[in-house]
């Protein structure tokens, strides 16, 4: 995957039918020209499709299945109806006013991965963030935004912590360095409810907390903060994720997600063990 920014956020099932289409073109032993000229389309056209960064036009979906060798009208009709799911927005679109188009990919990962680990040096991840934390934050982030604004991205960040209890949830494994902790954020009153949330969250089969102390030194990811999420879906590889001021990249290629991977397996050797995870927060409840 590229950086977000360069177009529209495909849904995971978007990415997913766009890998299953390179994979029949190479099957059938033809090039991005040859499938082109089945649709009358640029090659850049079959590549885009491929790489999910355009919409899977029915039509010339089923004229490249037919191009493949792909005859079976079942096996046609179940690719067309993925392809009619792929193509439908997802909840978040709802919040477009307040979500950038490169971060709607982020969100259509998260909802779809059977684990999600990360690495945060600033700030309590979204998916476990407290309303008035994410007010606090969205605000430093925002400061010449209405309030309306400033709200709506509220409810959007609410709204995304329903993948943490849903059905089939996925793991979500963190690794928060000390500083987010002692960062005072929205104020005491706030801290003291965030905190208290977190210890709530890590006492959930399906999330795993570890605090990175000052004491352990240095680490691998003292560069800054990072995802990877892992999917059920066999054709979808690990994704990492990164974020600037003004956009997010996704990589896929394996040696890069590898070196994620690593680092993260790493830090959490180095980190205090989950198991103390509850008494380190109490601690820093104290403080506030």
């Amino acid at each position: 995957m590229a950086d977000a920014r360069s177009g529209g956020a495909p849904t995971v099932l978007r990415v997913v039918l766009g890998k299953r289409l390179h994979e029949l073109r190479e099957r059938a032993g033809l090039s991005y020209e040859d499938a082109g000229r089945a649709l009358d389309v640029t090659h850049a056209t079959i590549r885009r499709m491929e790489k999910a960064e355009v919409g899977l036009k029915i039509p010339y979906v089923e004229k490249l299945l037919r191009t493949y060798g792909v005859v079976d009208a079942a096996e046609v009709e179940d690719f067309l109806r993925l392809a009619r799911d792929a193509n439908r927005r997802g909840w978040w679109h709802r919040f477009r006013d307040v979500l950038p188009e490169w971060f709607s990919a982020f969100v259509s990962l998260e909802g779809e991965a059977e684990l999600i680990r990360a690495y945060e040096p600033h700030y309590i991840p979204g998916l476990l963030q407290t309303p008035g934390y994410a007010r606090a934050v969205l605000r430093a982030g925002m400061p010449h935004a209405a309030e309306e604004e400033i709200e709506r991205g509220v409810a959007l960040r609410t709204e995304r912590q329903a993948v943490l209890t849903k059905e089939g949830a996925p793991l979500l494994w963190v690794v928060l360095d000390e500083t987010v902790l002692r960062r005072p954020i929205g104020g005491p009153a706030v801290m003291r409810e965030q905190i208290d949330r977190l210890a709530e969250a890590a006492s959930l089969e399906n999330v795993r907390l570890q605090i990175m102390p000052f004491t352990a030194g240095p680490h691998p990811a003292m560069y800054g903060p990072f995802h990877i999420f892992r999917f059920p879906i066999q054709e979808l590889p690990d994704i990492a994720y990164t974020e600037s001021l003004v956009g997010g990249v996704y990589l896929d290629q394996h040696d890069d997600v590898s070196a994620f991977l690593e680092s993260l397996d790493r830090m959490c050797a180095q980190a205090a063990p989950a198991h103390a995870t509850p008494g380190i927060l109490g601690g820093f409840r104290k403080e506030f």
